[in-house]
């Protein structure tokens, strides 16, 4: 049985796959999925405000970088959207005035979801290491893991695995300690 090529997804395909979907375009495919669930909501809101604060605002860290949630990258054919994305401020002195970023980041955090996982540790992975992003976290709610890698040569290097509630330095924002217990979904009081 042969298989039946199919057209190359464009971003006209993306902007028509109704909300709340979350589209994506990786290798010429249309990918779509879910909003995120509880836990993964709250990990990259924590995560973003942890790090906001002292690299962004530069309030008890050493600022330096532009840090948005949910960007839209555009890397020739391939839009995708990582749950954050930081870029060093010396390399993005100002915000770009479209609704998308063609500018790759200095680090990407992918914070995965049942939904979500395959595609960003296949596609999304290769994609980033094409377009040079130098450091990439994947952030695991239910498991409570946190995996650090860096771009060398063009390959991705497992820097550190961090789980439960430890306390860490995790580059390229290492100038903080980060208390991973905060990253994952706690019950209210």
């Amino acid at each position: 049985m042969a298989a039946v090529a199919r057209p190359r997804a464009t971003y006209d395909d993306l902007v028509r796959v109704p909300e709340p979907l979350v589209a994506e375009i990786v290798n010429g495919v249309l990918y779509t999925h879910p909003r995120p669930a509880g836990p993964h909501t709250h990990t990259s809101s924590v995560l973003g405000i942890s790090l906001g604060n002292p690299f962004y605002l530069g309030s008890g860290g050493p600022g330096g970088w532009v840090i948005y949630f949910e960007p839209e990258l555009h890397f020739s054919d391939d839009v995708v959207v990582p749950d954050i994305a930081g870029w060093r401020r010396e390399r993005m002195p100002k915000r770009p005035t479209t609704a998308f970023f063609k500018l790759a980041p200095d680090w990407v955090c992918e914070v995965h979801s049942p939904s979500t996982r395959a595609l960003d540790r296949s596609g999304k992975m290769d994609v980033y290491a094409r377009e040079g992003v130098r450091h990439l976290w994947f952030v695991e709610p239910i498991e409570r893991t946190l995996e650090v890698y860096r771009l060398e040569r063009g390959l991705w290097l497992r820097v550190a695995t961090f789980c439960d509630d430890a306390v860490v330095r995790a580059e390229p924002f290492d100038a903080i300690e980060l208390k991973l217990a905060a990253l994952w979904d706690q019950p209210h009081d």
